[in-house]
């Protein structure tokens, strides 16, 4: 079975060629992200990707896991490989200095998170929750609760969680029953359960902080009345020494589809008395604390939904060159060859390869913008490149993840038969994706909060904006000549004018038909997410041709060129009829009563 390599010359291509990295390297704090030190970065990253997760991946697989007395034991090696990845700074990659953080900008620390992602998705995830519950507390803790908790989780020596769902509220928030009692010391006690806690508990670190959403006495009905507390898994004591045991533990783990090495708790906290936490931020402000977790993971996630593509691309590109299966097509009586020589294998891989390269380059871009909404000295700077992160988050979440499936699907299928059994890889790669497009909210929840929250709010205006951004490379395009940039350009113009008609529609139908806007959510996130995607591939190209123009013969530019086309030929010719189903397709949605379904 293949280990995964980092493929890091396309990372380190989109990060400068469309990400932008020399611009971020300006940024205020960012001036070290030197493309030496980010490349030395991206290769030892590669190392330990390839040469220690990657090989966990299969048996923590199998092995998965355990759950027993209350407490979770992790496959054989994850805890060396943690100790490990906690030693050598990974957890400490984008953290800020003052706390031990390396100070690293968001886009760099993308690019090495998607290799964890795609060496092993389950072991991931500790880190990936961990980083929201830092950014959270960086955000909302008082200084006492910074010294007490960032430097330990900045080092990786304890883990972070969050905890929102309950058996009863799923999705629906303002259903938390979760209670906190305040004490006379100040501190709260914890009572209520909490289900699908990613690492709610686990033995590769010495202490957990679970950051929980709960309601006060005095609380109001509804995401008004919900508080965040932190609550650590052993007590922390004043000179920061660990003590008992809190009122807080995991009760069993879910027995899930895929992701079996990560174990998937449900909580129990105040069982025997009450768990003891502290109030982050103010009262009944939790959910927006949580949002700051939310949001970081959501961003996470979509990384899940690269790493998926780029990982079952990889595993059905090398089973595809190895299986030996008929003759070439339209040759008589020659010799078998290896099933990549077949054309639809090869559109297969493609496809494959193709969304890899546009969920990263959008990845990358919506992480640079990020550095820049946080860093830039320009205030207006600053809000422009926000709006743009709240705009395509959700689309990064939904869109990537959604392809993730597909691809990891598409690589199941380059297998064949064997793709359908266990030992090839193929089939853990599609267990493990699909939770990437629930994770954080669905598919449908994303979609609903682009259309709404980030379109309709404010009248399209930031949508308005990076349309006229994307029509912008017209000119490049239309200066190229030849087939391979006529065929982008005109593929990428009319995905354009496909978002631009679904994005005014949207945001006219919104206020008095919010239903039928609703309907076309899921279509409109993928319409963008495609369109993206190719405005990227398109810039992507133009660079590979100055690099050409400019004299480098390396191959690596002229495939770039090749896969831009095959995506506007493959999936940007798509637009259209995403277009379509969001304008027209509301009424088959909603018509057919609830009593023939």
């Amino acid at each position: 079975m293949s280990e995964y390599i980092a493929p890091v010359r396309d990372m380190q291509f989109v990060l400068q060629e469309l990400a932008g990295l020399e611009q971020v390297a300006r940024l205020p704090g960012y001036e070290e992200a030197t493309p030496d030190l980010v490349d030395a970065v991206l290769e030892e990253a590669a190392k330990f990707a390839g040469g220690v997760l990657s090989p966990l991946n299969w048996s923590g697989d199998q092995e998965g896991a355990k759950w027993q007395d209350n407490a979770v034991t992790m496959p054989a090696g994850f805890k060396e490989a943690y100790k490990l990845f906690a030693e050598s700074g990974w957890t400490a990659l984008a953290c800020e200095p003052e706390w031990g953080g390396q100070g690293l900008p968001k886009v760099v620390a993308a690019a090495v998170a998607e290799m964890w992602k795609s060496a092993n998705h389950a072991f991931s995830l500790c880190p990936l929750l961990t980083a929201g519950a830092i950014e959270a507390l960086e955000l909302s803790g008082t200084d006492k609760l910074k010294e007490t908790y960032l430097e330990k989780m900045v080092s990786g020596e304890w883990t972070g969680t969050m905890n929102l769902t309950e058996p009863n509220a799923g999705s629906d928030l303002a259903a938390v029953r979760t209670r906190a009692e305040p004490q006379a010391d100040g501190s709260y006690k914890i009572f209520g359960q909490k289900i699908f806690i990613t690492y709610g508990d686990h033995d590769m670190a010495e202490n957990i902080v679970h950051l929980v959403l709960a309601r006060t006495p005095t609380a109001p009905e509804g995401v008004k009345g919900i508080s965040l507390f932190v609550v650590p898994k052993f007590l922390i004591g004043a000179d920061g020494s660990l003590g008992e045991h809190n009122d807080a533990y995991c009760v069993s783990i879910e027995h899930k589809l895929g992701i079996h090495a990560s174990p998937t708790s449900i909580m129990a906290f105040g069982d025997n008395g009450g768990a003891i936490g502290d109030l982050v931020g103010e009262e009944n402000r939790g959910l927006e604390y949580m949002f700051i977790m939310m949001n970081a993971a959501r961003f996470g996630v979509g990384l899940e939904g690269v790493a998926a593509c780029e990982r079952s691309y990889q595993r059905a590109r090398d089973y595809a060159r190895e299986r030996i299966q008929c003759t070439d097509i339209g040759v008589r009586g020659g010799p078998k060859v290896a099933i990549i020589h077949h054309p639809d294998v090869r559109r297969m891989l493609m496809t494959m390869r193709a969304h890899a390269e546009a969920t990263r380059a959008l990845a990358y871009v919506v992480a640079a913008a990020h550095d820049a909404a946080v860093r830039h000295t320009d205030a207006a700077e600053r809000k422009r490149n926000q709006a743009f992160v709240d705009l395509m988050i959700p689309v990064v979440k939904g869109w990537s993840t959604e392809c993730g499936v597909a691809v990891a699907s598409i690589g199941v299928q380059v297998h064949g038969g064997m793709g359908y059994v266990e030992e090839t890889g193929a089939a853990q790669h599609l267990r493990d994706a699909q939770i990437s497009t629930i994770y954080e909210g669905t598919t449908g929840i994303q979609a609903n909060d682009l259309i709404g929250r980030k379109m309709a709010r404010e009248g399209g205006a930031t949508l308005k904006t990076l349309i006229a951004d994307m029509r912008a490379l017209d000119a490049e395009l239309a200066g190229q000549g030849g087939a391979q940039f006529a065929a982008i350009r005109a593929r990428l113009t009319a995905g354009i004018d496909a978002v631009a008609r679904a994005g005014e529609w949207l945001v006219a139908t919104y206020g008095p038909d919010v239903r039928a806007a609703s309907a076309g959510a899921v279509p409109f996130l993928k319409l963008l997410g495609t369109v993206a995607g190719g405005w990227l591939m398109a810039r992507a190209a133009l660079a590979a041709q100055a690099k050409i123009a400019g004299g480098d013969s390396d191959p690596f530019y002229p495939a770039k060129i090749v896969t831009a086309r095959f995506y506007a030929d493959h999936v940007l010719s798509q637009a259209e009829g995403l277009a379509s189903s969001v304008t027209d397709g509301a009424e088959g949605v909603m018509a057919l009563p609830e009593e023939m379904f």
